[in-house]
């Protein structure tokens, strides 16, 4: 835990396990980071990313100001494998939102991976541990094999066991974008 932080803290691209598949992750104010990682997956940065947290505090800084009707909807559903998207502040980078005015976030239910947000003290970038187009590694073998020397650090472990990725819904119209 304390190498895949240092990496983190050092503008380094790490992979961990999440709930279904091992995500690639970053700190999300790293703009240097977040790009190499984009470039990694060969993904555009117009997509936007998501973000996990250890606790929703963790997303405040990123996000508009919620209500409380809002805030106990998405609650109810956290921690666990449930991404919202939730209006970004105007100063959430680019980067991280692509060319969408929300933000993809979820407060993770993998135990290893909120122990790593809690231990940075912030939310991490995370992204299927994949090239674009490939199907994500659901082991730290699979990692290796697609991505291991462009990365800073592997932190092993078994993901959450679900079988898809997470959910994501629109926090404004409930409407799910994808199934989990």
């Amino acid at each position: 835990m304390r190498a895949a932080v240092r990496a983190i803290r050092a503008g380094g691209i790490i992979a961990y396990p999440t709930e279904a598949v091992y995500g690639l992750g970053c700190n999300p104010l790293a703009e240097r980071a977040v790009r190499r990682l984009l470039a990694l997956k060969r993904r555009p940065a117009s997509k936007g990313l998501i973000l996990i947290a250890a606790d929703i505090a963790q997303l405040d800084p990123f996000l508009q100001p919620l209500t409380l009707a809002e805030r106990e909807r998405i609650a109810a559903s956290w921690p666990g494998p449930h991404t919202w998207l939730i209006p970004a502040k105007p100063e959430t980078p680019r980067w991280l939102r692509g060319r969408h005015d929300t933000l993809a976030v979820r407060v993770t239910a993998h135990p290893l991976a909120a122990a790593l947000c809690r231990a940075c003290g912030h939310p991490l970038v995370s992204t299927s541990a994949n090239r674009s187009g490939r199907p994500p590694a659901r082991t730290a073998l699979a990692v290796r094999r697609q991505l291991g020397r462009d990365l800073d650090y592997l932190l092993s472990g078994s993901t959450g066991g679900a079988a898809q990725p997470t959910e994501i819904r629109d926090l404004r119209s409930g409407r799910r974008i994808r199934s989990g």
